[in-house]
């Protein structure tokens, strides 16, 4: 067999990266910095920070999509209209992004460098003892091969990188993070926080601790970073870097090091495993633009395409050793599909302070943590929820329903109208085998890659927790004054959240789990996966913060065992 040496060694790195979102990133920046050389791939587009954001400066009426919304929402069907309405191209279109549901499911998927650091909703919050606890106490799929104190060096590490805002609550249920000066709350939710803390003992209502900087660091200046302008365009891409994503945060320290290459329009399509070794060697793409299969190597990989595509790419990972996917000893792989369901709670209206307003787009809510089944509050299911949202003054809309005209209209729709407030519930979803992705081999995508299919719903547990999502935000927005307070429930599917967790969980046995404490595939020491695929169960909370410190563990973790030759 003739080997090209040059071809290979120009295709060898010391570590491979899939996927430059919010995991990714973090790999890409901690492996370099540690002195690797990394290649990052990623089946998107380039997008390049300030002049990429085409849209960020643009008045809504110079959006080009607002006139094509029927073309729009077919063309683009797996998307939120409202970010496909913003900034379309960011992501893939409905026929590229195509998949099976047995069951209601939403995938959302973008086509950008950065991923969806790009477009994400920013609210960081860290896991607590109580959620890594929580299946070993309640008998739950499997425990958490970790605790909070093995993480919460790494929650600090990267948010004072990322920047998080937030105020101090001390909350056993909701640690505290190294906080950035919090955003202030508009009049109506500072009313409301009051009267709920006074008739609810327990709840407390707080600014959303969110990854926008109210005060700009040196390490973010640094960076390029300044703070936040509060536009509240954020999904369009901030050319200030006033929040967290991939291009603002953390490629340009990958970039300054020098040994970090990026490669878009890569569609990664297997890990290839060497047998001999036991051990990934590397990795087969196909060029999205030229349709060319080309292969890489190296040392160590770290998965971060995100849950549903991380654990699609291992199960597609087939060998002698791995007929049903790399590292599925356990059978597990794409099993516990796990989402956050939410879509429900309160609406209500405030007649005071009509002599006041506010200023400025806070791209920022509120916070109501999680306090049932805390303490001696117990229900009759299991975990909990926490609520966001916010308040304001309604605009010029409040007066479309009516029936005046001329002057006299033209002089209302000058006037604000009353304060409203309201409560969305984020409920947390059990670990169940029965939930789970798999791959429909009778049906190729675009590169020949088996289509995916999900089977996985919300249980019984999540429909008794939302009767108290719905009925506990009536109530709480009654009891702080509100008028015109209307409950609703929308209705939850899963991967509407955006918060699609586990398939490729953490675990303490092999038998039982994909993932060591480590991140590591048990039976493929030089594979990670530090994405939502990893996560165990999904407590209430917004997990990105999470994925952020497990994937700068992970790579510090890998480079200590590359080092002493383990991997």
């Amino acid at each position: 067999m003739n080997l090209n040496i040059d071809a290979v060694k120009d295709m060898t790195y010391d570590a491979i990266v899939i996927g430059s979102g919010v995991s990714g990133g973090w790999a890409a920046k901690e492996l370099t910095e540690k002195g690797l050389r990394v290649l990052m791939l990623e089946r998107g587009r380039p997008l390049e920070h300030v002049t990429g954001y085409t849209e960020a400066m643009k008045a809504p009426w110079e959006m080009p999509e607002n006139v094509r919304l029927g073309d729009l929402a077919a063309k683009y069907s797996q998307t939120p209209l409202g970010s496909a309405l913003t900034v379309p191209t960011y992501w893939m279109p409905g026929q590229e992004t195509s998949y099976r549901q047995d069951k209601p499911f939403r995938w959302l998927r973008p086509s950008i460098v950065g991923g969806k650091s790009i477009m994400w909703g920013r609210q960081s919050y860290r896991f607590s003892d109580i959620d890594f606890e929580a299946n070993a106490k309640e008998g739950i799929g499997v425990d958490w091969p970790i605790r909070y104190k093995d993480i919460a060096p790494w929650y600090s590490y990267v948010e004072k990188i990322a920047g998080v805002s937030g105020e101090k609550l001390g909350l056993p249920q909701l640690p505290d993070s190294e906080f950035l000066p919090p955003m202030d709350m508009y009049l109506v939710e500072k009313e409301v926080r009051k009267r709920i803390e006074k008739n609810f003992p327990g709840r407390i209502m707080t600014i959303g601790r969110t990854a926008n900087l109210s005060v700009a660091q040196k390490v973010h200046v640094e960076s390029g970073r300044t703070a936040c302008q509060y536009r509240n365009q954020c999904i369009r891409g901030c050319p200030y870097g006033g929040y967290f994503s991939t291009q603002s945060c953390t490629l340009p320290p990958a970039v300054k090091t020098g040994r970090l290459t990026l490669r878009p329009h890569s569609v990664v399509t297997e890990i290839i495993y060497d047998a001999q070794k036991q051990r990934a060697s590397g990795v087969r793409i196909i060029d999205a633009e030229t349709l060319e299969n080309r292969e890489y190597f190296a040392k160590i990989v770290f998965v971060c395409a995100s849950a549903m595509a991380s654990t699609a790419l291992l199960m597609n990972s087939v060998s002698d050793r791995f007929p049903n996917g790399m590292g599925n000893d356990s059978g597990q792989l794409g099993h516990n599909l796990m989402d956050h369901h939410f879509r429900i709670g309160a609406t209500g209206q405030w007649e005071g302070g009509q002599d006041r307003y506010y200023y400025g787009r806070r791209a920022n809510g509120i916070y109501i943590p999680r306090y049932r089944n805390i303490g001696v509050d117990k229900r009759e299911y299991l975990r909990g929820f926490g609520y966001q949202g916010g308040g304001g003054r309604q605009g010029w809309q409040h007066q479309v329903a009516e029936l005046s005209f001329g002057p006299s209209l033209k002089e209302e729709l000058t006037k604000p109208g009353l304060w409203h407030m309201g409560l969305t519930g984020f409920g947390e979803q059990l670990p169940e085998f029965k939930n789970r992705m798999y791959l429909d081999k009778s049906k190729p995508d675009k590169w020949g890659m088996p289509m995916l299919a999900f089977d996985a719903e919300i249980g019984e547990n999540e429909k008794k927790m939302r009767v108290d999502m719905m009925n506990d935000a009536q109530e709480m927005l009654e009891k702080a004054g509100l008028i015109n307070v209307k409950p609703y429930d929308q209705g939850s599917v899963l991967g509407q959240a955006v918060h699609e967790m586990g398939t490729a969980r953490m675990g303490r046995d092999p038998k039982t789990s994909v993932l060591n404490g480590n991140n590591q595939i048990h039976a493929v020491k030089n594979v990670f996966v530090t994405d939502g695929a990893c996560m165990t169960s999904s407590a209430c909370v917004n997990p990105s913060l999470t994925y952020m410190a497990l994937s700068a563990r992970a790579a510090d973790f890998a480079v200590r065992e590359l080092k002493a030759r383990r991997v």
